[in-house]
C-alpha cells in the first residue's frame, strides 16, 4: 500500500511539473514569409502578421490566413518605402495545409524634392525657412511613410515656435513615382495669423488668487506665442503640489487688438491630508510621527504643515508654511517654528525657535537654500573638570544662518540605482547667554550609485561624509547638541546612537568638532518586491577641527528590502567590527528608504 501511495505521489509530481507529459503546443506564425532577404524588414513583417495558437483546420482556413497575412505585409512594405512589391498568398501541404506569403519587396523608393505649399497667406520669410528646415527629409533617404508623417509634425511645431499657434496641416500630396523610384511629398500648410499672447484668465472653483497666477506667467503681454512659455506656466503650477490637475491652453480667439489670452483651469487637491510614519532601531528605539497638511488656504498655492514626532530620543512639535513662487517662480519661502526635546546619551536639550528659509530649485530634488533661525536652548550636558565628570546646564540664545546646496542626479529619491548626489551646508552661529561664542559648522556628503546590470537589479552604492566645526576654541565650548556624533541607523551601523567617537570616563559620548564617515553597499533586487543588501560602514569623530583618520570605527552587516511601491522598507542587522566596552554585539534598524 505504501508503494502505491509513493507511486501515485510520483505520478502526480510528474504531471504537476510537466515531466513526461506531451510538450505544450507553441504558437506558430499565422503565415510563413518567404522571399525577404533583409532581416530587419523580415522581422517587421513577421511582427505585424503575428502568431496563432491553432493550426489551420482546412485549406480554406489556410488560404484565408495567407490572404490576411498578405494584406498585413503590404502595409509594412509601403510604410518602409517598398512600393514596387509583389505579394502572393499561397497554401502548401495537403494533409496539413500551411499558409504562406511569397514576397518580392522590389527596390526601396527614396525621397526626392520635398516641398511645403502654403494654402493660405504665407508666413514671414524666417518662419518659412524654419518650416522647410524642420522637414529633415534628405533627398535619397528611405521613403518611409512614418518619416512623412513625422516631418509634417515638425513643420507645424516649427511654425508654432515662430508664433503661428493656429497652424494646421491640410491633406498632404505624396507622389510615388515608379519611373525613377522616388517619393515626392508636398506638405500643404495653412499657417493662419500670427498670435501674440495676452494675460491669464483663471478658471477654478478653488481658492486660488488669479493675481497670484498672473505673476507666474513667463511672458509679457504682446509677446509672440511659443509653446515653451505656456508649458512652463503649467509646470510651475503643477510643481506647487496643491492641484489635482492643471490645464493651460490658448483661448480660441484673439481680442480686437490681436492678443490671445491664456486660460488656466485649476482643480484643487483635497483641502487637507494626513501622513503617518514609524521607525525602529535597537539603539534609538521606536519612533512614530504624524503630519497634517492644509493646502491653498491663502489662495497662493501655499501649504501649511503641522508635524508631531514622538520617539525615545526626540519629541517634537513643528509648524511650517510654504509659499511657492516667492519673488521668483523657482523659489519657495518657508516660515516655521518648532519646540522639541532631544534626550540622548550625550546631552538633554530643550529648544524652541523660529526659522525662515528661501529655497531655490534647479530640479525637483536639486536646490539651494539660504535661511536664518533664532532658538532658545536649555542644555544639560557633561564636562570634564580635572579627572572628574560633572554635569553642566547652559541656557543659550542662538542666531544661526544656513547656506545649503543639494544636487541630486540620481534616478529615484528613495531607491536610486544610478547617478550621484551631493549635499553641502554651512551654518554660522552666534550664541549668547550663559556663554558667548561664535562658530561655523561645515558639512558635506556625496554618494554615488553604479548599476552592475542594465536592469538595475544589482547596484554598488557608496557614500562619503565630512564635517568640521570652525570655532577657534575647544570642543566643550560648542554646545553638546551642536557637535558632531556618529553611530546609528543613518551613520555607522553596528554601533549605538552617538557611540562612535570620544567618550568621558563614564562612557558618555563627548561629540567632536570633526566628522568623517564612509559607507559601501552591494544591493541586489530579487523580482519586483524583494531585495538584499550587504554593507560596510566606517566613521570617526575628532576633538579637533580636522578629522583624525587613524581612529576609525567600522561596522558590517546585511539587510532585507521590500518594495512598497513608492520606496523600499528597510531592515538592517549590523555588527561592530571593533567594539569597545559597553557596545552591543549587534544593532537592528527598521525604516523606509535606502540608508543613503
Amino acid at each position: 500500500m505504501g508503494r502505491l501511495r509513493l507511486g501515485l505521489a510520483a505520478a502526480w509530481a510528474l504531471v504537476a511539473f510537466g515531466v513526461g507529459a506531451a510538450p505544450a503546443m507553441a504558437d506558430e506564425p499565422k503565415a510563413v514569409v518567404q522571399g525577404v532577404k533583409d532581416s530587419s524588414l523580415l522581422r517587421a513583417i513577421q511582427r505585424v502578421i503575428g502568431l496563432d495558437a491553432h493550426p489551420p483546420q482546412s485549406r480554406f482556413d489556410a488560404r484565408r490566413r495567407a490572404e490576411e497575412a498578405a494584406d498585413d505585409a503590404i502595409v509594412v512594405l509601403r510604410s518602409e518605402g517598398y512600393y514596387a512589391y509583389a505579394v502572393t498568398p499561397d497554401v502548401t501541404g495537403d494533409d496539413h495545409p500551411k499558409p504562406v506569403v511569397q514576397i518580392d519587396p522590389g527596390p526601396r523608393f527614396v525621397f526626392a524634392d520635398p516641398k511645403v505649399s502654403w494654402t493660405g497667406d504665407a508666413p514671414v520669410a524666417a518662419a518659412q525657412a524654419d518650416a522647410v528646415a524642420a522637414m529633415k527629409l534628405l533627398a535619397g533617404g528611405a521613403g518611409r511613410a512614418a518619416e512623412v508623417v513625422a516631418a509634417e509634425g515638425r513643420i507645424i511645431g516649427a511654425l508654432q515656435k515662430d508664433g503661428y499657434a493656429d497652424a494646421i496641416a491640410e491633406p498632404r500630396e505624396v507622389v510615388v513615382d515608379h519611373a525613377d523610384l522616388t517619393v515626392r511629398p508636398t506638405f500643404r500648410i495653412d499657417a493662419n495669423a500670427r498670435v501674440r499672447l495676452d494675460g491669464i484668465k483663471v478658471d477654478t472653483a478653488g481658492r486660488t488668487n488669479p493675481r497670484w497666477v498672473a505673476h507666474l506667467a513667463p511672458w509679457r503681454s504682446g509677446q509672440l506665442y511659443s509653446p515653451a512659455p505656456v508649458a512652463e506656466l503649467e509646470r510651475r503650477l503643477l510643481d506647487t503640489g496643491v492641484y489635482n490637475s492643471v490645464t493651460v491652453a490658448l483661448a480660441p480667439d484673439s481680442d480686437p487688438d490681436g492678443l490671445r489670452p491664456v486660460i488656466v483651469s485649476l482643480a484643487d487637491r483635497p483641502k487637507a491630508s494626513i501622513g503617518l510614519g514609524a521607525s525602529y532601531s535597537t539603539s534609538e528605539g521606536p519612533g512614530v510621527d504624524a503630519r497634517y497638511s492644509i493646502y491653498n488656504r491663502l489662495g497662493l498655492a501655499d501649504t501649511i504643515t503641522f508635524t508631531a514626532l514622538y520617539a525615545s530620543i526626540m519629541k517634537k512639535l513643528d509648524a511650517q508654511i510654504s509659499l511657492p513662487s516667492w519673488r521668483d517662480p523657482q523659489s519657495t519661502l518657508q516660515l516655521g517654528g518648532a519646540a522639541y526635546q532631544d534626550d540622548t546619551t550625550a546631552y538633554r536639550e530643550q529648544d524652541a525657535g523660529l526659522r525662515t528659509d528661501v529655497e531655490h530649485r534647479f530640479a525637483p530634488t536639486s536646490f539651494r537654500t539660504l535661511g536664518v533661525s533664532v532658538d532658545y536652548s536649555h542644555d544639560n550636558e557633561e564636562t570634564l573638570v580635572g579627572t572628574q565628570v560633572m554635569g553642566v546646564e547652559r541656557n543659550l540664545a542662538l542666531l544661526t544662518g544656513l547656506a545649503r546646496l543639494a544636487l541630486d542626479h540620481s534616478d529615484n529619491p528613495l531607491d536610486p540605482t544610478h547617478g550621484w548626489r551631493f549635499d553641502g551646508r554651512i551654518e554660522p552661529t552666534l550664541a549668547t547667554g550663559d556663554d558667548t561664542l561664535a562658530y561655523a559648522k561645515v558639512q558635506a556628503q556625496a554618494s554615488a550609485y553604479l548599476p552592475l546590470a542594465a536592469s538595475g537589479a544589482t547596484v554598488v552604492a557608496g557614500r562619503v561624509e565630512l564635517g568640521s566645526i570652525l570655532s577657534g576654541g575647544a570642543t566643550p565650548d560648542v554646545p553638546a547638541s551642536r557637535r558632531f556624533y556618529a553611530g546609528g541607523a543613518d551613520s555607522v551601523r553596528g554601533y549605538g546612537y552617538q557611540a562612535v567617537g570620544p567618550r568621558f570616563p563614564d562612557g558618555t559620548p563627548i561629540g567632536g568638532e570633526s566628522l568623517a564617515e564612509a559607507s559601501l553597499e552591494l544591493r541586489q533586487r530579487f523580482g519586483s518586491h524583494w531585495g538584499a543588501v550587504a554593507f560596510v560602514d566606517a566613521g570617526t569623530v575628532g576633538s579637533n577641527e580636522y578629522p583624525n583618520f587613524r581612529t576609525f570605527s567600522a561596522g558590517a552587516g546585511v539587510g532585507v528590502r521590500y518594495n512598497l511601491g513608492f520606496g523600499p522598507l528597510r531592515l538592517d542587522v549590523a555588527f561592530p567590527m571593533n567594539p569597545r566596552p559597553g557596545d552591543s554585539p549587534f544593532q537592528v534598524y527598521v525604516s523606509i528608504g535606502q540608508s543613503f
